[in-house]
Order: C-alpha cells, then sequence, then structure tokens
C-alpha cells in the first residue's frame, strides 16, 4: 500500500458518514477515525488517527545516518576528561529508535496523559514508544528492538525528520 493509496482512504473517510475503518494486510495495518457526519455543519470532519506500525528501515539510508552518531562522543571529547572514553563503548552497543516520517514528536496521547516511555524503562518490540502527527494524522510508532530506554533525544511537540534517531535503547 503506497502512501498515495493511504491518503485516498482518508479523503474517502473524510467525505462519507463512516465513523471508523480498519485493514489490516501483509504486515500493514491500518485504522482511521473520521468523526460523525454533523447535520448543524454540512461538512465531515477531517479523519483524527492512522496507526500502523513503523516500517522496517531499508539498509541503505542507515548508512549516511552513521557519521553523524560519532558527533557527540566528539563534542564531549573536547569539553575533556576520561567519561568520553567511557560513554563511547557503552553508546557502541546502543540502537537508535528513528522516525519513519517527517512530522511533530510527541511523547504522550495528549497533554494530559503521562508519556509512552521514559529512560530507564523496559520496552519490548512493538511496544508504542510515541505518535508523530503528520498532516493531521496521529501516527503511533512501535519499537523495532527490546530493551531499555537510555535516552530520549527528542524534545515534546518537536518538529522531526525522517530517519531521525528519537531514542537510545540498550538491548542487552
Amino acid at each position: 500500500m503506497t502512501l498515495k493509496d493511504i491518503q485516498e482512504l482518508i479523503k474517502l473517510v473524510a467525505k462519507s458518514e463512516i465513523s471508523e475503518f480498519k485493514y489490516k494486510n501483509e504486515g500493514v495495518a491500518l485504522h482511521i477515525r473520521g468523526k460523525s457526519f454533523s447535520r448543524q455543519t454540512t461538512q465531515a470532519a477531517g479523519p483524527s488517527i492512522i496507526s500502523m506500525p513503523a516500517p522496517v528501515a531499508a539498509p541503505a539510508p542507515a548508512a549516511p545516518a552513521a557519521p553523524a552518531a560519532p558527533a557527540p562522543p566528539a563534542a564531549a571529547a573536547a569539553a575533556g576528561g576520561a567519561q568520553p572514553a567511557a560513554e563511547s563503548k557503552q553508546a557502541s552497543n546502543l540502537v537508535e529508535v528513528k522516525s519513519p516520517m517527517i512530522g511533530t514528536f510527541y511523547r504522550s496521547a495528549s497533554p494530559d496523559k503521562p508519556p509512552y516511555i521514559k529512560v530507564g524503562d523496559r520496552i519490548a518490540k512493538g511496544d508504542t514508544v510515541c505518535i508523530v502527527e503528520a498532516m493531521k494524522l496521529f501516527n503511533e510508532i512501535e519499537s523495532e528492538v527490546a530493551g531499555k530506554i537510555v535516552k530520549v533525544l527528542v524534545e515534546d511537540a518537536q518538529p522531526i525528520e525522517y530517519d531521525q534517531p528519537l531514542f537510545l535503547v540498550d538491548p542487552s
């Protein structure tokens, strides 16, 4: 299913009186919720949530991200001390959970709810770790690795890019 297909489905749900649409096929799960048609406003509100598993990152895009990883230890080395050597040794076994899309990063489902995960939490593969809002759609991002959250790399409500690291996970 392509992005164009998904956008077309969203438009259909928004224009119709359908309140919910679910689709599951070959590892893709799609759940679109639209608001009920309001006879007072003469138009249906757009869909509010789309949920799907985070796509597996392709090996080719991952290669350019490698030069960015050594930068923080180098900055720490410039600050001085024996600490950077220990940090780089520990950082070498950490796995990054990356954004599968461009959008706005949110740590929780709403401002009054607790964050999905915090530093020190243990996560399993497939656990929801955050939400990325893209084009007024809220996408639940699932972890592709199991382990312990070591660091949150993005602030809440911050714009993010495709393949940007969001969390550091210690898989041990």
